[in-house]
């Protein structure tokens, strides 16, 4: 066979380019995340998503590690977790003792709860977010250190009653509100006998 002498054909060609850099870099930029402050206290997979209320449907915010973080100096614990590539935020709040975990209906290895503010998305909004781990261990585990976080937030904030409190409120001021109305309608009628 002849050989294609077409000059419209393309041609097998060896490229080696090379290019030297215009400007070096040689400054670091130090990112800051505002998490250097703060110690992680549980660390685990999973994938977080949203309750969109306009069309009553689950939406996925992203997978990635759910962490934990306690403060160094004020000791409160916040929840952030972020997408794995990205590294964007797609949840960021306090974790408050109103906050109720509840299974999500169908499946032991997630978690539904409300958060007044959450700070992912700017402003701050209210969300219902859910939160499924690869198997219910995860979730069990996730669901303890949580609980945990709250205890210690309530306390730091004094929300939490603490058992010397209630020592010093003394018996009277622990009775049940009804036996004060008995007493009460007691010590009356024995003021009307007499």
């Amino acid at each position: 066979m002849s050989e294609n002498t077409d000059a419209l054909a393309p041609r097998e060609e060896e490229v080696d380019a090379h290019f030297e850099p215009v400007i070096r870099l040689t400054e670091k930029v130090e990112a800051k995340t505002n998490e250097e402050d703060e110690d992680v206290i549980f660390k685990m997979r999973a994938k977080l998503f949203r309750f969109d209320g306009s069309s009553s449907e689950w939406k996925e915010r992203g997978t990635g590690d759910v962490r934990l973080l306690k403060h160094k100096e004020t000791k409160k614990v916040r929840l952030v977790m972020r997408r794995d590539k990205t590294l964007k935020v797609c949840a960021n709040h306090l974790i408050s003792s109103e906050m109720r975990l509840q299974p999500n209906i169908g499946s032991d290895r997630s978690w539904v709860w409300k958060v007044l503010a959450d700070y992912a998305e700017h402003p701050p909004t209210a969300e219902t977010l859910a939160i499924r781990f690869a198997n219910s261990d995860n979730a069990a585990q996730f669901k303890t250190a949580f609980e945990e976080a709250q205890t210690s937030n309530a306390t730091l904030s004094g929300d939490a009653p603490t058992p010397d409190a209630a020592e010093e409120k003394g018996e009277e001021d622990a009775k049940p509100a009804d036996e004060e109305k008995e007493e009460a309608t007691e010590e009356k009628k024995e003021e009307k006998k007499d």
